[in-house]
């Protein structure tokens, strides 16, 4: 086994403990058994343990020093849904990363003594506990256990418009106005709406950094969850980048202005204690490791050690941004990264994108400082709904239990059977190229509302060209076209940063959707861009691997990590055909035009309602 000195000096934190958790009946958690020891004649080997909590589920990999993933695993996570609230439990999302870190180790053939670092990714959901550790409930139905809002919960939206009023300067950082994902306003509904809850709670946290507390007992922040989803400044720790002996720092970004005007002055008390005293760039070491309660019920070895976290989009930024061919890694240019621009296509989409000098643009959050790459500023645009919208197009078509038995008759996903259908289409019409298949049919895809580049959370979703069809072809079509127009979301972020000063001309994808297809070339055709898929399937559990990787102090920072352990896989290229390319800039135009008319009619309606 190997012991891991960590020389940094620790501050003393407030005691941890964990009441009894009460398991809940309907979550399917998983137990497996490990030998704790590794076989004396097999060589020492360095593996890294990334943890990756989505929406649906948590997932465990564990990676070597290549950044080769050697196993996986995922446990589900329950979620409860009532119009605009999304809610999870804190308690139920740990059980799941128990059982996934042990059948993760158990795949893999790995032993808890062999895995020397651990990192954690997350949504950036709200969690809220009390003084104990114990969840509060966030939640109209007073339940306990729902003491989390999940990142996509719309109920804040009127708060979010109050908060965006005060015109505040701390709002330029976050593309000039705050989401209704974002943490402040919800934070206010909570004040508002459940008084006894918002007593209740000592700590607020954003669900990645809850984790890490989990596992460490310490609640030092992130950087990036904080600057990305608080409005917390990070660029006041510039003086501390090169400070490499800084485990964490005094919380010195918030702005009580802000904080004051919007009716949450009281979370400055006591040093910030509920929102956090103290921030760590990502990678950073907690604590003293991970704590023996929590090691027991990880199967792990105590105190390995934990890295500050990340969201888990960024934890996505961090396994891919540095995956590009051998040819271009050697060039050396630095600011290369520059040139690229991250989708982590999951049930949403976030598209992250860095630079040396910060980048003020309306409607796509940040500048963030070294809220994903340390020293780079960051811009991050989104789509709330994207592998959501795909099922839900999908899921409430009249054809989907058809398709569904025929996908599963051929034992493929419901995906590579529309997929084959287009190709069939296509040859069936004598069409030149797959996306002509969707000529009268066009689709905006603000079915919850536009994050970026319009920052419109009001905006609906658009379907032009609906028949009395119901067949598993009309349902081809639709899904075509809303891939289409998801891509065309993403080309208007990509042209609306470029506009702004970023010259992105390369793009690398990961997370679920990356593995379709036609997903990918209808991006690299409608945004006219190469696109990288990286060598590893599973970026963000490797971004998160990364993260305990710098932990354990094997790399100087968290650039050289990536650089190590990022790799490239397959090139996408748009076609050449320049039929194509004139086919999507005609479709495009639609795209765009669907929402002007729409802002055209919803102004239409207030008037004769005014």
């Amino acid at each position: 086994m190997r012991l891991f000195v960590i020389e940094t000096e620790t501050k003393k934190k407030g005691s941890l403990t964990f009441g009894t958790r009460r398991v809940l009946s309907d979550t399917n958690s998983l137990s497996i058994e490990m030998d704790a020891s590794s076989s004396p004649d097999e060589p020492s080997r360095s593996i890294f343990l990334g943890v990756d909590v989505g929406t649906g589920s948590a997932r465990a990999g564990l990676f070597d020093e290549k950044g080769k993933l050697l196993g996986s695993s995922s446990s589900p996570i329950q979620i409860w849904k009532d119009g605009a609230c999304v809610e999870q439990s804190s308690t139920d999302i740990w059980l799941a990363v128990c059982a996934a870190v042990k059948s993760a180790c158990s795949k893999a053939k790995v032993a808890p003594t062999e895995i020397n670092s651990l990192g954690f990714a997350a949504t950036c959901s709200l969690v809220a506990v009390d003084s104990d550790g114990s969840p509060v409930s966030v939640s109209w139905s007073g339940d306990s256990r729902r003491n989390v809002i999940v990142w996509m919960d719309h109920r804040a939206v009127e708060q979010a418009e109050r908060i965006n009023s005060s015109k505040s300067p701390v709002l330029e950082y976050c593309g000039g106005a705050v989401s209704p994902e974002m943490e402040p306003p919800k934070l206010l509904w909570v004040k508002e709406n459940l008084q006894e809850s918002w007593t209740m709670v000592f700590r607020w946290m954003d669900l990645s950094d809850w984790l890490s507390y989990r596992a460490t007992g310490d609640d030092t922040r992130s950087l990036c969850t904080t600057v990305c989803k608080w409005t917390y400044l990070g660029h006041a720790h510039m003086q501390h980048v090169n400070d490499k002996g800084s485990r964490d720092m005094e919380a010195c970004g918030w702005d009580d202005d802000f904080w004051e005007e919007i009716g949450l002055g009281d979370l400055i008390e006591g040093h910030h204690a509920k929102i956090g005293r103290s921030v760590a760039f990502p990678g950073h070491p907690l604590g003293s490791g991970l704590t023996p309660t929590a090691a027991k019920e990880l199967g792990l070895v105590p105190g390995i050690p934990v890295g500050t976290s990340l969201i888990d989009a960024h934890a996505g930024g961090v396994g891919v941004i540095e995956s590009v061919p051998p040819s271009e890694a050697e060039e050396h240019d630095e600011d290369a990264i520059c040139n690229r621009m991250v989708l982590v296509c999951g049930t949403s989409t976030c598209h992250m994108a860095v630079s040396r000098s910060k980048l003020f643009i309306p409607g796509v959050w940040g500048p963030f400082w070294s809220a994903m790459v340390p020293e780079y500023w960051l811009t991050e645009g989104g789509q709330s709904a994207t592998g959501a919208l795909l099922d839900h197009i999908i899921e409430n078509h009249a054809a989907s239990a058809r398709l569904a038995n025929r996908a599963a008759s051929q034992k493929i996903s419901v995906f590579e059977l529309l997929n084959e259908m287009l190709e069939t289409m296509k040859n069936e019409q004598n069409l030149p190229f797959v996306a002509a298949l969707t000529e009268d049919v066009h689709v905006l895809p603000d079915f919850h509302g536009n994050r970026s580049p319009i920052a419109d959370p009001k905006a609906k979703g658009v379907i032009y060209g609906l028949t009395l069809d119901t067949s598993d072809k009309q349902l081809a079509l639709l899904y075509l076209a809303t891939v289409q127009g998801i891509a065309y979301g993403t080309r208007h972020i990509v042209e609306h940063c470029n506009a702004h000063g970023h010259k992105i001309n390369t793009l690398l994808a990961c997370g679920g959707l990356s593995k379709n297809h036609i997903f990918i070339q209808e991006h690299a055709d409608i945004i006219g861009c190469p696109i990288i898929l990286p060598r590893e399937s599973e970026s963000v559990l490797l971004g998160a691997a990364i993260l305990g990787a710098v932990a354990t102090r094997k790399y100087h920072s968290l650039s050289e990590a990536m650089k190590a352990l990022n790799a490239a896989g397959q090139v996408i290229h748009p076609s050449k055909d320049p039929k194509v390319k004139k086919y999507h800039e005609a479709k495009y135009k639609v795209f765009r035009g669907l929402y002007e008319q729409q802002l055209s009619y919803r102004s239409l309606m207030a008037q004769a309602l005014s």
